[in-house]
């Protein structure tokens, strides 16, 4: 958000700049799901909410865990909230003691680490390089885990790698995480939908079952609907831990809003078109990205599985620039020499890469790949 931020305002200034840092689709909130928000408000949906979420939506969200993962919970076992950030967040605040610790595979989202330093708990990040696919390993997990370790954070397909777990690669960590019953598993799926791995979308709870009650299940509409600005995430776990999730909320934000609820409503029950739609459309944007951005100078690039992003190894890059010394600094120098933002890798945990965004047509997406061409002196 820093660096739109910071494009938007080299923009106003007269800059010719391209934007591809931010994290929202570039598509447009489906028009059945608007018009379901403004029927909502025309219906008087301008008041508070139950905490934990409206029970048409809760009901909504049990029918889209069961029916798309398989997965059973009853109303009591979800909670609707401002955002799956916020979903995480009330997590941390209701699971984590000061000093216990939290393992989180990099490169990772931004926020993991910084949300459980809030739940003045430790963040125990373990990475894994292009060489492993951006995955960690089974002996990676069991090396991080100590007697402090309390929660074990999964998300698939990655922000900002791309990369998705299988379910051996999944059922590899339940045979480690058998040996340590303390440790629950905080899975965010929000990237669910946008997806196109060799083997089914697999979540950890329906891959591992026993860890039914050890697991929260984190969703939202944010990403697959293109409904970031809407601010609705949700959980589904066991049932007393949801209780507790919620008592954080109630003395903070209280309900999300009813009008984006209902709009949420619409975007579970309704035609799903759009999402394969959307889809589609990020798949062939990813598989143009990634082949050109691999061929840049001094840069690698893996291809994904899922997301809209594309996140690139650059290391070579680094060195071959003068005056450039690490992965910051050569995002400022794409911003002020191409004109293009990207995000540092460090923001994820990994330095020496940088994370770009394909939610941009394919025409901006193509001059923007060609600046950094000629910013690396290709071409």
């Amino acid at each position: 958000m820093a660096v739109t931020a910071r494009a938007a305002a080299l923009r106003a200034q007269g800059r010719d700049v391209i934007g591809l840092g931010a994290g929202e689709p570039d598509f447009d909130t489906p028009e059945h799901i608007k018009e379901a928000a403004a029927k909502a408000i025309r219906d008087g949906y301008t008041k508070y909410t139950p905490v934990g979420g409206l029970p048409v939506l809760k009901e909504a969200i049990v029918e889209k865990f069961r029916n798309e993962n398989g997965l059973e919970y009853a109303s009591d076992q979800i909670l609707v909230s401002c955002g799956a950030k916020q979903t995480f967040f009330n997590l941390c605040q209701a699971l984590l003691d000061p000093g216990d610790q939290v393992v989180i595979p990099a490169p990772c989202w931004v926020s993991y680490p910084d949300i459980a330093m809030l739940a003045d708990a430790e963040p125990v990040t373990v990475f894994a390089g292009a060489d492993q696919g951006y995955k960690i390993s089974q002996e990676q997990l069991e090396a991080a885990i100590t007697d402090r370790t309390r929660l074990l954070v999964l998300n698939s397909p990655c922000n900002p790698t791309g990369a998705a777990y299988t379910r051996s690669e999944l059922e590899g960590f339940a045979t480690v995480l058998r040996d340590h019953p303390q440790i629950l598993v905080a899975v965010d799926d929000m990237y669910e939908h946008i997806y196109w791995g060799d083997e089914p979308f697999v979540t950890f709870a329906v891959a591992c079952p026993d860890f039914y009650e050890r697991t929260l299940t984190i969703n939202g509409v944010s990403k697959a609907y293109a409904m970031t600005g809407w601010r609705i995430g949700y959980g589904g776990g066991p049932a007393k831990l949801i209780a507790n999730m919620q008592k954080i909320q109630g003395q903070s934000t209280s309900n999300a809003a009813a009008v984006s609820q209902m709009a949420a409503v619409a975007a579970l029950t309704g035609d799903q078109g759009c999402v394969v739609e959307m889809t589609k459309a990020f798949r062939e944007r990813h598989d143009f990205v990634v082949s050109v951005l691999d061929a840049l100078p001094g840069v690698r690039c893996r291809p994904g599985e899922g997301t809209f992003f594309a996140f690139a190894e650059a290391t070579g890059a680094i060195a071959a620039t003068a005056g450039i010394e690490d992965d910051v600094q050569l995002a400022e120098h794409f911003l002020d020499k191409a004109e293009v933002a990207v995000v540092p890798g460090s923001a994820f945990a990994a330095p020496g890469h940088f994370r770009l965004s394909f939610a941009a047509g394919m025409e901006t997406l193509k001059e923007a790949i060609d600046r950094l061409g000629r910013c690396l002196g290709k071409g």
